[in-house]
């Protein structure tokens, strides 16, 4: 594996340095695989706009997603970084360690989860058993692209982190016990 190194602000951008000082205002600092965007003049800008582009998830269903799409793409910073956030929107960490493993104690949330790690893993050729429950579960078509998107936008973080390997500055998360369910 190449080597990379995290970029300080002074070695990034004009329009990577405006989010720089979004993230450390937002946040308290730059997230090194933020930071590691702004080896593309342009990437961070358009990664947080499509992080931060409306939806019809809530922001507790997202980080739901975010949790079992890193958890099937074994990204270690995002299972770290989004069990840290998913806390904050009010998962707790047994039920961030559940959603890891591909379900919820919540039924709506457990229905969103299946299909995300279905997407995920199969590349959206999901079963209609995991669709069905769905919708079944009170989703429609509008959250079903969203969803999709939520799995796109999370897949592109996991793939930055685990391509350069960049070090883990959130609380390392657990690791689970046994297999992904």
């Amino acid at each position: 594996m190449a080597q990379f190194t995290v970029p300080t602000r002074d070695q990034v951008s004009p329009a990577t340095q405006t989010a720089f000082d979004s993230l450390q205002k937002m946040a308290g600092f730059v997230p090194n695989l933020f930071a590691t965007f702004g080896h593309s003049d342009n990437a961070l800008p358009r990664y947080l706009a499509f992080q931060g582009a409306k939806t019809s998830l809530s922001n507790k269903e997202k980080e739901a997603v975010n949790l079992v799409v890193s958890e099937v793409n074994d990204c270690r910073y995002c299972q770290s970084a989004h069990t840290a956030i998913g806390k904050m929107n009010g998962i707790s960490e047994e039920e961030t360690l559940i959603i890891r493993a591909g379900h919820s104690t919540n039924p709506k949330l457990n229905a969103l989860v299946v299909l995300a790690k279905d997407i995920t893993e199969h590349k959206g050729h999901v079963s209609d058993e995991n669709l069905n429950a769905f919708y079944a579960a009170g989703y429609d078509k509008g959250n079903l692209v969203d969803l999709i998107l939520q799995v796109s936008e999370k897949i592109a973080a996991n793939y930055l982190h685990n391509l350069t390997g960049v070090d883990i500055d959130w609380p390392l998360a657990a690791e689970l016990e046994g297999t992904v369910a």
